[in-house]
């Protein structure tokens, strides 16, 4: 009898934690260029959340454009990696109804980094503002690069011969061929792409960003001396800070990006101990002006988050400046 009622007692005891095991859960990432920093995130996200049971596949992308309408449209692509930037625009336009639907199903996961305007280009360059009148590489049509890049012309009323619109790659290459003179990079330093294809020899350096306009709505930053081993001086420049975002889910998907969060908000003494270095500057807690962190989210997190900021006033002019150069 007693044999007969352990038994009964154990199937019990399974069929009431059967349902409280985790099921492994598939989720989309989609991030930036494979030798950026967004996609050397996810690889480490990939890496933290497999061993809690969620299989994250990590798409590559032309940047923070393309990612916004992928997480809104994309099948298999529930979460993105964006330049707060394009956020601010999505956020704030409301003349275009596609952009409208996406603010509406956007949300926010986590503040992550400032990510540093890398201006690279030839040694005889000494600023941003000596790029009157030459050949700029400024990110394929499509990317946070394009975007960023067009805007800094835009508010500095520096005006380049040329803005080459290709992606990064060809740029750096058609940059050592001389057949351009400089080449953006928006990006958490350090870039895999300078890192392991550039060196002295190429005779590059990165150009300070200090025209007024400019500093006036983008946080000023710093790119430390010897980032890059061709890089012997610091660099200032400014920065855009990137976000983790997500659509705007109900029931599971709602609940996996819930546990997802919990799962890198809990580890982040790993990712920064493991992965990319860009890790030791991420502030989750930080306040991105106008966006309110998922709800989602915020349930699986165990202590409140800080109250969103209003936008300041002084934000208008670069949203002015942002429909200018979508507009052009």
């Amino acid at each position: 009898m007693r044999k007969g009622l352990a038994r009964i007692s154990f199937a019990l005891l399974v069929a009431i934690a059967l349902p409280t095991v985790a099921v492994a859960a598939d989720m989309g990432l989609i991030t930036g260029g494979e030798r950026g920093t967004y996609y050397q995130f996810g690889l480490n996200l990939q890496k933290l959340v497999k061993q809690s049971g969620i299989n994250l596949s990590v798409y590559n992308s032309k940047g923070s454009v393309e990612n916004v309408f992928a997480v809104y449209q994309r099948p298999g692509v529930q979460m993105g990696i964006v330049q707060a930037d394009v956020l601010a625009f999505v956020g704030r336009v409301h003349t275009d109804p596609v952009l409208q639907r996406i603010a509406r199903k956007t949300r926010l996961v986590f503040p992550l980094y400032n990510e540093e305007v890398h201006l690279l280009g030839r040694r005889e360059i000494q600023d941003f503002d000596d790029l009157t009148d030459k050949r700029v590489a400024i990110g394929r049509e499509g990317s946070g690069n394009y975007l960023t890049s067009r805007l800094l012309f835009k508010v500095s009323e520096i005006t380049p011969r040329e803005m080459v619109a290709i992606d990064t790659d060809e740029a750096l290459a058609q940059l050592k061929a001389g057949k351009i003179d400089a080449m953006f990079y928006v990006a958490g330093y350090p870039v895999k792409l300078f890192t392991e294809n550039v060196s002295a020899e190429d005779n590059l350096a990165l150009i300070p960003i200090s025209n007024k306009s400019i500093t006036e709505f983008y946080p000023r930053s710093e790119i430390p001396a010897g980032t890059y081993a061709w890089q012997q001086r610091p660099v200032s420049t400014v920065a855009v800070k990137a976000a983790l975002v997500a659509f705007d889910f109900r029931r599971a998907h709602c609940e996996n990006i819930g546990k997802f969060a919990e799962i890198l908000a809990s580890n982040m003494p790993w990712l920064i101990n493991n992965g990319h270095p860009k890790w030791k500057a991420v502030d989750l807690e930080f306040s991105l002006r106008g966006w309110e962190q998922y709800d989602c989210v915020k349930k699986y997190l165990r202590k409140p988050t800080r109250p969103v900021a209003e936008p300041e006033s002084g934000l208008n002019p670069v949203l002015e400046a942002i429909k200018q150069v979508l507009g052009d």
